[in-house]
């Protein structure tokens, strides 16, 4: 029968790796490679061959764990990919003690129906939904994986099977990043030919209420610009003797926030407006003088842009907004002189980039000085993340070349993950024709394709959809490129293996109402999962 077979043992795995509370950063998101290993290591393949299941270390001492079930002489392999961090329970509030206990807090649910949200009641009364922190996203793609792993073990398939589970999937992909290089040393050292690498991320819903089930052949991209914005420091009783940096960052916030000129159309599907995430002045403390300097950084999805496509609009956003801050002060100097012996200023601000900045800065101070400032900067990161980090590399800059001011400085954050489509793959489109015709047939289920999966996913770092050189405009614009992130550009052009994503059905991704198909994961995928495989490996 096997350790994780049937329905009733895939929940019960599903639960037990719930019940690992696996934050991203967090100590337990260290305890599950430790915890798979162990359970992967009690197969009898992997008794027969333990250096095929390995747990490997990232750059910051985490792990992300590889199981490889060979057959003799055979080299195409599928690759399951799946991340096993789930983002935090603040928001669960009452029910949080038992966010990591699907057991607990489904029943729970059930008797406080009346006080949940309409849908969620409306899945109550079904009987099928499994509610908890990751039961979703997705370490109900682990368990079906794991799944599949027992069935290799056992056989069942044509080719190779190499799991592949990774941390960190949430925040900056720590785990995949690392992982590229290291499958391409797995097909160095056991002469694999990698046909494709299959996820099992849930399914995103594309609007409020879609009850649609989908296939991608893709993930979207997303890029993270930022504009530090460096007026004119004043006290506040002469605000007309300088320029506020929280006004600068607020209209560009609201030139870019849901600005749909940024929205790319690929084949009828579109990619989302730019949504701004952080917008903060840069005062260490409370004072009068008004606050000079802010940032504001935006998420921005990609599908089919390069990064130079992106570059320019941006710069061109930034120019209007500085144009219209011009207008509005003199306008407002104007108004102000009628009534105050006031002489209004031109006020002229500056655009550039963060490349042209330090370009600047190497010019006029030279570039010891600007290495001894981005290494004392670092040396006193503390618990700064990586937004925070890059802030603090462009403030440190922009007060060396304060002389510049006011300025807009347009640059990015961390983290970057590149679109990826194989909609035109033959084997990719063979294997979604034919699994779209099998869910019709055998489970009357209406699989409808996409080109990427919406939710961001580490698909993005299974190869490059354009040469690693296009990739300089963000390079040169990233402070903290090999200053503490990078991706391995050169390992994922080398990789480059097409991808699918075919996942169970929940709702509510990252919210407390956080749930789980049972039905349709452990009865509908777990027949699907195994025929997209046979298919790939075909």
């Amino acid at each position: 029968m096997g350790k994780w077979q049937t329905k009733e043992q895939l929940v019960d795995l599903l639960c037990n790796l719930v019940s690992i509370p696996s934050i991203t950063g967090s100590p337990a998101e260290k305890q599950v490679p430790g915890y798979l290993v162990e359970q992967l290591s009690n197969l009898p393949y992997f008794q027969a061959h333990p250096d095929h299941v390995r747990a490997n270390p990232t750059e910051d001492e985490r792990h992300f764990v590889t199981a490889l079930v060979k057959k003799e002489g055979v080299r195409d392999t599928v690759i399951l990919v799946s991340h096993f961090d789930v983002v935090d329970v603040e928001d669960y509030g009452e029910w949080r003690k038992h966010a990591f206990d699907p057991k607990a807090l489904t029943p729970l649910f059930h008797a406080n129906a009346a006080d949940m949200p309409a849908g969620v009641q409306e899945d109550l009364q079904s009987g099928n939904w499994l509610f908890g922190r990751g039961t979703m996203d997705m370490k109900c793609g682990l368990a079906l994986h794991m799944s599949m792993i027992e069935r290799a073990c056992e056989g069942e398939f044509e080719g190779n099977i190499l799991l592949l589970t990774v941390p960190d999937e949430e925040v900056n992909s720590v785990g995949m990043r690392a992982a590229v290089p290291a499958l391409l040393a797995l097909a160095e050292e056991f002469d694999l030919n990698y046909k494709t690498v299959l996820n099992s991320e849930p399914m995103f819903t594309r609007f409020p209420g879609d009850q649609n089930k989908y296939l991608y052949t893709g993930s979207i991209g997303k890029v993270l610009p930022g504009f530090l914005c460096y007026g004119k420091e004043t006290h506040v009783g002469e605000p007309f003797a300088g320029l506020n940096g929280n006004l600068m960052a607020s209209q560009i916030t609201c030139a870019l926030e849901l600005n749909t000129s940024f929205c790319e159309v690929v084949e009828g599907e579109i990619s989302p407006p730019p949504t701004n995430l952080i917008q903060k002045d840069l005062k260490k403390e409370y004072s009068v003088q008004i606050p000079h300097r802010a940032v504001t950084l935006f998420n921005l999805f990609l599908l089919e842009k390069k990064m130079e496509d992106i570059v320019e609009p941006l710069l061109q956003t930034a120019r209007q907004v500085a144009d219209q801050i011009s207008q509005t002060y003199s306008r407002q100097a104007s108004l102000f002189a009628e009534t105050a012996p006031f002489t209004p200023r031109d006020l002229s601000i500056r655009v550039m980039t963060y490349e042209q900045l330090h370009a600047y800065a190497v010019k006029t101070y030279g570039e010891e000085r600007l290495n001894q400032l981005q290494a004392e900067a670092v040396a006193n990161r503390g618990d700064k993340d990586d937004r925070d980090m890059t802030i603090e590399l462009v403030d440190q800059l922009a007060i060396l070349c304060k002389e510049l001011s006011p300025m807009i400085v347009l640059f990015f954050a961390p983290p970057f993950y590149p679109a990826v489509s194989s909609r035109r793959h033959p084997l990719i489109q063979r294997t979604t024709a034919e699994m779209e015709a099998y869910a019709a047939e055998q489970h009357q289920v209406t699989l409808l394709p996409q080109n990427y999966f919406g939710g961001i996913s580490d698909l993005s770092y299974a190869g490059l959809q354009y040469p690693a050189a296009s990739m300089q405009p963000l390079v040169a614009n990233m402070p903290l490129w090999d200053q503490g992130y990078s991706i391995p550009l050169q390992a994922l052009e080398a990789f480059d293996v097409p991808v699918m994503n075919l996942g169970p059905v929940g709702r509510d991704a990252h919210q407390w109402t956080e749930r789980l198909d049972v039905d349709y994961a452990f009865d509908t995928l777990r027949d699907m999962l195994p025929r997209c495989i046979h298919s790939l490996l075909k």
